[in-house]
């Protein structure tokens, strides 16, 4: 039985961050923590390209146009969208969320999902570099991880 699991190889991969402007102050941490993760993992600063779009609804799109540039071996999509008294959170949320992931799957990138999706600016704050970590730098390291996967998938058997 083979096991075969991916690693955060960085070096010589290309990777664009799309980030949501909305909800700045997460998501300028959560960029930062991203852009760090992939530095700290070998990616090279001037290989990676923060792609600004104006909210969570808008990720989808920038990300599919991303990937068929194919400019990269890997994107991570970063934002936050924070309920409110309507049920706009609900169709923001669910909508890119399932956007992003039809966007992975449909071109066979790895996406790394940063979409915080949370019912209060202090959850946000926590998993943007508070409590719970900062949810970009795991993106980032998720989708190094599945890029090299990838690789290895790709590789032919030998007979």
């Amino acid at each position: 039985m083979a096991e075969i699991t991916g690693n955060p190889v960085g070096s010589g991969r290309r990777v664009a961050v799309v980030a949501s402007r909305f909800n700045e102050t997460i998501t300028r941490a959560l960029v930062d923590g991203a852009l760090d993760a992939l530095v700290r993992h070998g990616v090279a600063f001037d290989d990676i390209d923060v792609i600004w779009v104006p909210g969570a609804w808008e990720l989808p799109l920038a990300a599919r146009h991303a990937m068929a540039s194919d400019r990269y071996e890997a994107i991570v999509a970063l934002g936050a969208v924070i309920r409110g008294d309507t049920p706009h959170f609900d169709f923001v949320a669910g909508e890119a969320s399932r956007g992003l992931a039809d966007a992975s799957r449909d071109s066979e990138i790895p996406l790394g999902f940063g979409l915080l999706t949370c019912d209060t600016m202090e959850q946000a704050l926590a998993r943007c570099g508070g409590e719970h970590g900062n949810k970009g730098w795991d993106a980032s390291v998720a989708a190094l991880e599945m890029a090299d996967l990838m690789g290895q998938l790709d590789v032919p058997d030998e007979d």
